[in-house]
C-alpha cells in the first residue's frame, strides 16, 4: 500500500488554520485566567473557610473531576438553550473549561497551601507582620511558587483540552481542522498540520508562562540567570 502526500493542497487554508490556532489561544488565554482565580477562591475556601464552605467546594472539585469535560461542555452549551438561555460556542466553551480547570487549580493550589509550615507563620507573627501580610506573602505566594509547575502543566494541557470544544461548533483549530479535511479530502495531510500547530501553541503557553513566572518569582529569575 502507497501514499502520495500532498501538502500543496493545503496552502490556501493556512489563513484559516492560523484563525482557528489564536481562538485556540483566545479561549486558552480566558479559561486560564478566570479559572485560576475560581480555583484560589476554592482552595482558600477549602483550606479555611466555614464548614459547609469546604463540603460546597470539596463537592464541587468531586463532580468535575470525575466527569468527562465533553459532558461538561455539553451540559452548559446545551443546558443554559433548554432553560432558554442563548449563548455562543465560544462563550459556551470558556464557560465549561473556567469550571473544568477551575476544580484542578484548587486541588493543586490546596496542596501549596498545605506545604506552608506552622513554623514560618509562628515567625512572621512573631516579626509583627499582620494577618493580611502574612497570609499574602507567607502562605499564598510560597505556596503559589511552589506549585508553579505542576499548574503550567495544567494550563497546557487545557489548551490542548480544549480541542473537545469543537463538538459545540466552537470554531477553534479542531474545528477548522474538521472543515478542511472534508473539504480537500486530505485527512492525514490535515491532521498532521493540526499536530504540529498543537505543538507549536504548546510551545508558546509554556513560554509566556516561564516567563510570566520569572517576573512574578524573583527567586525563579535569579535561578534562570545561574542557570
Amino acid at each position: 500500500m502507497s501514499y502520495t502526500f500532498d501538502f500543496a493542497s493545503l496552502f490556501d487554508y493556512w489563513p484559516e488554520f492560523l484563525q482557528g490556532a489564536w481562538l485556540t489561544l483566545k479561549l486558552s488565554v480566558l479559561a486560564t485566567v478566570f479559572g485560576f482565580m475560581l480555583g484560589m477562591f476554592c482552595a482558600i475556601a477549602r483550606a479555611d473557610g466555614a464548614p459547609w464552605l469546604k463540603k460546597l467546594v470539596a463537592l464541587y472539585v468531586e463532580v468535575i473531576r470525575n466527569t468527562p469535560l465533553l459532558v461538561q461542555i455539553f451540559l452548559v452549551y446545551f443546558g443554559f438553550a433548554s432553560m432558554g438561555i442563548k449563548v455562543s460556542a465560544n462563550t459556551a466553551a470558556v464557560a465549561a473549561l473556567v469550571v473544568n480547570v477551575g476544580a484542578y487549580t484548587c486541588e493543586i493550589v490546596r496542596a501549596g497551601l498545605e506545604s506552608i509550615h506552622a513554623s514560618q507563620v509562628e515567625a512572621a507573627e512573631c516579626l509583627g507582620l499582620t494577618k493580611t501580610q502574612i497570609y499574602w506573602h507567607v502562605i499564598v505566594r510560597p505556596a503559589i511558587e511552589r506549585v508553579y509547575p505542576a499548574l503550567t502543566s495544567q494550563y497546557v494541557l487545557l489548551m490542548l483540552a480544549s480541542s473537545i470544544t469543537s463538538q459545540i461548533s466552537a470554531e477553534e483549530l479542531t474545528a477548522v481542522a474538521n472543515r478542511i479535511q472534508s473539504e480537500t479530502f486530505r485527512s492525514f495531510e490535515t491532521y498532521i498540520v493540526t499536530g504540529l500547530l498543537y505543538i507549536a501553541l504548546s510551545f508558546v503557553v509554556r513560554l509566556a508562562l516561564f516567563l510570566l513566572g520569572l517576573v512574578l518569582f524573583p527567586r525563579r529569575r535569579k535561578l534562570a540567570t545561574a542557570i
